[in-house]
């Protein structure tokens, strides 16, 4: 797996990756990263990758040329990426894209600036168009960061346990229920007692109590989850 980034600000996103899991997976090879500078693709003399808006409006529209160059000669190098343009104005990307797109060879993360994109850039290299949620960022850098990271945690080997995976939130439509160390009593916050049942050893009482802790919790967090959870269950039986 090759993770791209296509950006202005290539170090708003290094960093990220050096450090904590990601760099031991890049160590590992169980990935690897690249930056890509679309200025680098500009034929204005001045470099300039933005221009005002037809129709009129404010901010900048980032332009057709760099972007067209940088993106026809990424996908001549790299024949089986997969170009995700990052915006607000798109799909929400949630954690089954995550463990899909860990499927991938090449995935090429088009990171925009100013008032977006010009659309037909869009319309001619987007194999997929994500957001990451109903609120505007000032790039898309964040947003691809956020995503590479759940991807990346779906590749194999990537955490030390691949169990994890199997009861994080989402993974069973449900939040993760609650979870909790030692010590069994922490004095400084009332009522702080960990449950008993967690430490009797009945692993089927305790799957039971933390699949209803999980649905306490997705009911009183997520509700719109929880109603879809309710109506697939009733159409199991």
């Amino acid at each position: 797996m090759k993770f791209i980034f296509v950006t202005l600000f290539p170090n708003l996103i290094k960093p990220y990756f050096e450090d904590s899991i990601m760099k031991k997976a890049i160590e590992k090879k169980l990935f690897s990263i690249e930056f890509i500078n679309f200025r680098d693709y500009s034929s204005n003399k001045h470099h300039k990758v933005d221009d005002t808006p037809f129709g009129g409006g404010a901010g900048m529209v980032l332009s057709c040329d760099p972007l067209y160059n940088c993106l026809t000669d990424l996908k001549i190098k790299y024949q089986n990426s997969k170009i995700i343009f990052v915006t607000p104005v798109a799909k929400t990307f949630n954690q089954k894209d995550a463990k899909r797109l860990a499927n991938e060879e090449v995935i090429i993360f088009v990171n925009g600036r100013y008032e977006g994109f010009d659309e037909r850039i869009i319309e001619e290299f987007a194999d997929e168009v994500l957001a990451i949620g109903d609120y505007i960022l000032s790039g898309g850098e964040l947003a691809s960061m956020v995503m590479s990271d759940a991807i990346a945690r779906n590749i194999d080997g990537v955490l030390g346990n691949n169990e994890s995976l199997e009861i994080e939130s989402f993974e069973n439509e449900l939040l993760e229920a609650p979870t909790f160390t030692k010590p069994k009593n922490f004095e400084k916050i009332e009522y702080s007692n960990v449950i008993s049942e967690f430490f009797k050893g009945n692993h089927s009482i305790i799957a039971t109590l933390k699949e209803n802790l999980a649905k306490a919790k997705t009911k009183y967090h997520r509700p719109d989850i929880y109603k879809k959870y309710q109506i697939r269950k009733k159409y199991e039986k």
